[in-house]
């Protein structure tokens, strides 16, 4: 069976890829380019489109395309490496993508690659920082992303230099980087926060989950992807071998979904504290009465703990959970301190990754193998461990310090 050939309307078969508008009767030719980005070429006459569609295909067969030219803006060479990038998980292509798109593309990234220097990435992420208040994780994640996609074409032959080379060593030596210490809750603000819940009558339900992540020192999104068959009671120990994210897709919808560790230090056992061990347990009675995890994610079953609907945990939730628990108490505890003449005890703001730094920052007080630390803790880096170690560290000194009887005898240092 024969295909009908597609004609102009002067009769001259057309050929694949070649179209002609009905309206202005002026000519199209349609093609991918090396990115996998589908292109237009417009032109007057068959004549005038085949040439330029000659063009196109000698500027790739010799390597001139606007790509290998320079002329390509940084934003099609994102794109380019982002295909070759084809090992990625789709949770972190979508999660690269998200931040490229929010805080590259329609700005920075219509700049030619050929054209951006060095003063260029260092002036635009100082407008970040300064103009637009962007926090320093932020920028970290955008050089993450802008780095690599320089040094590509750098390994191409597009540019001679990574312009984003040695940026941002420059930029956290500067005043304008002040990234934060994340500290860790004081016992005696753990504590406060813990008995408040516990004895609330409408925080209490949340107790067993903060047990785990306080006494574990796990990521929430591995404590949301905690399943029963994950418990070993017998050996008194957890297995992570997964975690559950809770991202925007790139359908614009935001979705959960199961992911592996990064690296092989993700994968690990915890050992299973009394106190966790009794969470679980009751955890497990109480859901006999309310309802089991009814929810199924990428094919996985059987979660620990279960929002009011019965479904996986939204992060956020549980971080506003812990806000509101905080606020109260405070709010209650400056009213107490002030009848009973004493200095509140106040929770500062805390998020569900406070707790994970938390616990570490107790096992560093009381381990001093830094190793076994960063097994528990699933630290690919030693470093992130010992920053902790060295922080608590100091806790303790002050601490110490704090007791010593000066030789005078006078009364004891209070700091």
């Amino acid at each position: 069976m024969s295909t009908k050939s597609r004609k102009d309307n002067k009769g001259r078969v057309l050929r694949p890829g070649e179209s002609q508008r009905k309206d202005d009767k002026r000519y199209i030719y349609q093609y991918t380019d090396p990115n996998g980005i589908r292109r237009v070429i417009y032109a007057v006459d068959l004549l005038e489109l085949r040439e330029k569609e000659k063009k196109v295909i000698r500027d790739q067969l010799d390597g001139l395309d606007t790509y290998v030219s320079g002329k390509a803006t940084l934003n099609e060479v994102f794109d380019r490496y982002m295909a070759t990038k084809y090992d990625l998980k789709p949770q972190t292509r979508v999660s690269y993508k998200y931040m490229y798109d929010h805080f590259v593309r329609d700005n920075f990234g219509n700049r030619r690659i050929g054209n951006i220097k060095y003063s260029d990435v260092k002036l635009y992420y100082y407008h970040l920082i300064n103009e637009k208040g962007f926090k320093p994780v932020t920028i970290d994640n955008i050089h993450t992303l802008l780095h690599p996609t320089f040094r590509m074409a750098v390994r191409d032959g597009i540019i001679r230099v990574n312009p984003a080379e040695g940026v941002m060593a420059e930029i956290k030596r500067s005043n304008s980087w002040d990234k934060g210490t994340r500290h860790a809750l004081t016992r005696e603000q753990q504590k406060a926060f813990m008995e408040y819940t516990a004895n609330s009558p409408i925080y209490s339900h949340w107790l067993p989950l903060f047990t785990v992540l306080f006494g574990t020192g796990c990521r929430i999104g591995e404590v949301i992807g905690l399943r029963w068959d994950d418990l070993d009671y017998e050996n008194r120990e957890i297995s992570i071998n997964h975690a559950v994210i809770y991202r925007v897709m790139e359908n614009g919808k935001a979705e959960f979904h199961v992911s592996t560790p990064k690296t092989k230090a993700g994968k690990r056992k915890i050992p299973m504290m009394e106190a966790v061990y009794q969470a679980f347990r009751d955890e497990y009675e109480a859901q006999k009465e309310s309802g089991f995890n009814i929810e199924i994610c990428d094919g996985m079953s059987g979660f620990v703990f279960a929002n009011r609907n019965g479904g996986l945990h939204n992060p956020a939730n549980i971080n506003r959970a812990i806000r509101r628990i905080y606020e109260a108490y405070n709010a209650e505890e400056i009213i107490k301190a002030k009848k009973e003449k004493r200095v509140p005890i106040l929770i500062p703001h805390f998020s569900c990754h406070h707790m994970r730094h938390t616990f570490c920052t107790r096992l560093c007080e009381v381990e001093e193998n830094i190793k076994v630390a960063q097994d528990i803790m699933g630290h690919a880096d030693v470093s992130t461990t010992l920053n902790i170690y060295a922080e608590a560290s100091d806790t303790a000194k002050l601490q110490a310090f704090a007791t010593i009887i000066p030789p005078t005898g006078s009364p004891r240092i209070s700091i």
